[in-house]
């Protein structure tokens, strides 16, 4: 099968809390060891957001993720919690 060599967590949508305070939505990929890869990712940086990050994650269990960037990689220092997104 394709995906049976995955991660548990592989194609599902998580909230990514970085060491930098920023915070990461997207979809995981695979963990490397330059960091963790996301798909279909929006970033909130709580310094230049127009919403603060509780609003910001309803918009997006509302509307859905805003997704900025198609493939990015959160590097290993900044990567922090994972935890699903809660639909």
């Amino acid at each position: 099968m394709l995906h049976e060599k995955r991660e548990e967590l592989h194609g599902i949508t998580v909230v990514l809390t970085g060491r930098s305070g920023k915070t990461y939505l997207g979809r995981f990929h695979e963990t490397t060891e330059r960091g963790v890869a996301m798909r279909d990712l929006a970033v909130h940086d709580p310094a230049a957001a127009e919403h603060d990050l509780p609003t910001w994650l309803e918009r997006a269990r509302k509307f859905g993720v805003p997704a900025g960037q198609r493939l990015f990689v959160v590097p290993a220092d900044e990567v922090g919690e994972i935890v699903r997104f809660g639909m």
